[in-house]
């Protein structure tokens, strides 16, 4: 493949990671919190930082929450109000999606935010792999206006999800973007490429970063029982990495 036949997105929880995979060669940055809970709405404040260092696009996800995506009409009103600050911010493009409690695309949600996006685009993620039927999914979130589709197939991994992810690809036949997610590293993305036919990729190349912190009280957890003086950061290699395995693919 050329290189200017795919593109690679990250999944970024910094600002130190977003810096890192721009200089690894990412072309979009999606930009969240809290990542142990699958990503969450970052910080008006992440947000513009983000801005000031980054020349690839940013897109900014908007859940107010872990868990399932079945909101209430409250979590609706905030992810409005997220909507609105990620775009003062400077957000170039907009994560989110919701579901009714049957595994449907939500509609009435769905009208509610994609209006309060207006012409931003938007990629309806991973809520995607929970709903009761991929197929005419697609077809509700064609109607809805979205760029894209982030998925793993319904699997738990892009790459055991590589055969559904293929025959997402090939209904959506350019009408949306399908973008292959979860698991992909430069080991697989060359397969999950050449066997779903996508062209958009997304990924968080992390490895742990160690703190410079001299001083240690390692018994204390802030909340978790991670190691605190240690974060999963993107890393520049890994993401260079991944766009080897791609050129490098017939």
């Amino acid at each position: 493949m050329d290189r200017s036949d795919f593109k690679i997105e990250i999944c970024a929880g910094s600002v130190l990671s977003c810096k890192a995979a721009q200089d690894g060669g990412a072309d979009r940055i999606e930009l969240c919190s809290g990542l142990s809970e699958g990503g969450l709405t970052p910080s008006a404040g992440m947000i513009r930082r983000a801005k000031e260092v980054l020349k690839t696009g940013l897109n900014v996800l908007i859940r107010p929450r872990g868990g399932d995506f079945l909101y209430s009409d409250s979590e609706i009103r905030q992810m409005e109000y997220d909507i609105y600050a990620a775009q003062d911010a400077g957000a170039d493009g907009l994560v989110f999606g919701a579901l009714d409690r049957y595994g449907n695309v939500d509609g009435k949600a769905m009208t509610i935010l994609m209006t309060a996006a207006g012409d931003c685009p938007v990629t309806f993620h991973r809520a995607f792999d929970h709903t009761r039927d991929a197929h005419a999914a697609v077809e509700d979130i064609i109607k809805f206006g979205c760029s894209r589709i982030l998925t793993s197939g319904c699997s738990r991994s892009a790459y055991s999800g590589k055969e559904t992810i293929a025959a997402l690809v090939r209904q959506a036949a350019g009408r949306i973007l399908i973008m292959p997610g979860c698991g992909i590293n430069p080991d697989n993305i060359a397969e999950i490429a050449a066997s779903t036919g996508a062209c958009e990729f997304h990924m968080s190349a992390r490895k742990p970063l160690q703190s410079s912190m001299e001083f240690r009280r390692s018994e204390v957890h802030m909340g978790t029982e991670h190691d605190p003086y240690s974060t999963m950061e993107t890393d520049m290699e890994l993401v260079s990495a991944a766009i080897r395995a791609l050129t490098g693919l017939k």
